[in-house]
This record gives structure tokens, sequence and C-alpha cells, in this order.
């Protein structure tokens, strides 16, 4: 209670409106403190560069999924095809290596490696390490980009590129060879990773 907000005249408290006002306000200031305090603590969470960091988090939940089911598939469904015309499970991963390179290289204006790892490594040990070893390379172009470098002009499949699109690019092309590891695996019935329990 506000101090002075009591008299006591014969025997009962009596509030007087001054008082009463002073009570609400007070009231009012403690009910919002604690959403204050919750804003300005996410103001001060909040990445310096959102669009490249919001980027880069998508990134790294796609290139861990990836990185899972090739470890996770057996060695012996590396070479299964659903049909004859696409790609196989091994394929598949060392074409997502080696569009590490293409992507992530163009964003970082170096020349393209060209490693031919979907044409050239056929066993599992080989391939999850080559998919580790782009995706290395890759983590150079993302934890170096800012907002600021995100909208500077590259070239790309030789047309003018912002780097963030690129690299956006290389995010949906990994989510989308990532659904085919899926359907692979379940048709193995096995769980993909994105799909596993929560521990």
């Amino acid at each position: 209670m506000a101090p002075g907000c009591f008299q006591m005249p014969a025997s009962r408290a009596m509030i007087s409106w001054r008082c009463f006002t002073k009570m609400k306000k007070l009231k009012t200031t403690f009910l919002l403190l604690p959403f204050v305090s919750t804003a300005m603590l996410l103001q001060a969470q909040a990445p310096a560069d959102p669009l490249s960091a919001g980027n880069k988090g998508i990134y790294n939940i796609v290139k861990n999924n990836v990185i899972k089911a090739a470890e996770k598939m057996p060695e012996d469904n590396y070479a299964f095809k659903p049909t004859p015309e696409v790609r196989s499970f091994g394929q598949l991963v060392g074409h997502v290596a080696d569009a590490q390179y293409s992507f992530c290289s163009a964003a970082l204006g170096d020349k393209n490696p060209a490693l031919g790892i979907e044409k050239s490594k056929t066993t599992k040990a080989d391939l999850v390490q080559a998919l580790s070893a782009a995706f290395a390379y890759c983590d150079k172009a993302y934890d170096g980009m800012t907002d600021a470098h995100a909208s500077e002009i590259v070239k790309f499949f030789g047309r003018d590129s912002a780097k963030l699109t690129v690299l956006s690019f290389n995010n949906a092309h990994n989510d989308e060879h990532y659904g085919n590891m899926v359907t692979y695996m379940r048709m193995k019935g096995l769980i993909p990773p994105s799909s596993e329990p929560r521990k």
C-alpha cells in the first residue's frame, strides 16, 4: 500500500481517492513488468544478422539430417534404386556432396573444385567422408555470411545472383534430396533422422 494511504479516524481505515489511483498505477506497473522484461530479453537475444542467421539455421538442420541419413543407411542399401531411372542412395549422397562445392564456391568466390564425387565414390565409408568434407567446406560460406554481404552479386549458373540467394538455393536443393533419402529409407523399413523420437 502506498505510504500515507491510510487515515485512522475512529476504528477503521479509510482509503482516499488519490491513494486508490496511486495503487492502481502501481498494480499496472507490476503487471506489465514481466512483459517489458521479456521483450527486452528477446531483443537482446535477436541475432545481429537475422537474414543470414536464419538461412544458416535452416542449412544446419538439413545438413545434420542428410549426414545422419547417410550414416544410418546400411552399406548394402547404398546401391538401392526404387526404379532403374533414378539415382541410387549412394549416388544421392555423392550428388549432395558435389552440390556443396558448386553452390558454396560461388558464394565464397572460389573456383569450384568439381570433385565428381557422385561418379567416383561408391563405398559408404568414402561417400560419408566426402559428404562430411563437402559440408565442412560449405560451413565457411554460411559462417562468413552477414546481412551486409547477403546482397553482393556473384555469378551462378551463368546468372547474376545475390550471395544469400545462392545459399538459400543450396538449402532448397539439400532439402529436396533429403526428401529422396527419406523415401529410400522408408522403403527399406528405416526411420529417417527427422522422424526419430526426440530424446
